[in-house]
């Protein structure tokens, strides 16, 4: 399996998902018709960006754990949503470090900390707030949109979970992963400026 990288936020393991699944077949595929509400309005396919919303956010954690898409662990969170003129949007929260910052804030507040379980010089630690809360804390987020272009985007032909629809969700999952990594990453990396 890939490993992350500063151009690697997105990582699918398709042998993993087939290794784990009940089915025998895909555990994300299990996961689609467990959530098979979010796969059709009235019982017809969705529009290609509600699809596109909807195969993402099931193929990612909190619904999926582990995920078929696996976010670099140090990114907050990378969804896929509609916009309000009708396209599809990433957004991705990326913690900034004090030390990430041009200027240090004054007063020396608190800032996030790598979580307990991560272990020393892991490379994409997982940010959290501070334990402590005896002196103010100041925990910075970014917030990065990147539109999503409809050409990657797919058009379900089924509503009912089944090979055909995990097929088709696969199949955008990893288009917006591709995605991601080409043109998400950089500007991840330009925000973080190599310092974790």
């Amino acid at each position: 399996m890939p490993q992350f990288d500063h151009s690697t936020l997105v990582i699918l393991d398709d042998t993993a998902d087939r290794e784990s699944a009940s089915d025998g077949r895909s555990r994300y595929g299990a996961y689609i018709a467990h959530h098979a509400h979010d796969f059709h309005e009235d019982g017809e396919p969705l529009r290609p960006v509600e699809f596109a919303a909807a195969a993402w956010r099931t193929a990612t954690s909190p619904v999926m754990a582990p995920g078929y898409a696996v976010v670099r662990p140090d990114l907050d969170r990378v969804e896929v949503y509609v916009d309000h003129e009708g396209g599809a949007q990433f957004c991705a929260k990326v913690g900034l470090r004090h030390s990430a910052l041009a200027h240090r804030l004054t007063g020396r507040p608190l800032d996030w900390e790598c979580a307990p379980w991560s272990r020393p010089g892991e490379a994409w630690p997982v940010l959290v707030g501070p334990e402590r809360t005896d002196r103010p804390a100041v925990l910075v987020t970014a917030t990065v949109l990147l539109p999503v272009p409809e050409c990657i985007l797919v058009t379900p032909t089924v509503a009912r979970p089944g090979r055909t629809l995990t097929g088709e969700a696969k199949t955008v999952v990893a288009a917006l992963a591709g995605h991601a990594n080409r043109n998400l990453a950089p500007l991840v990396a330009g925000l973080l400026g190599g310092v974790r």
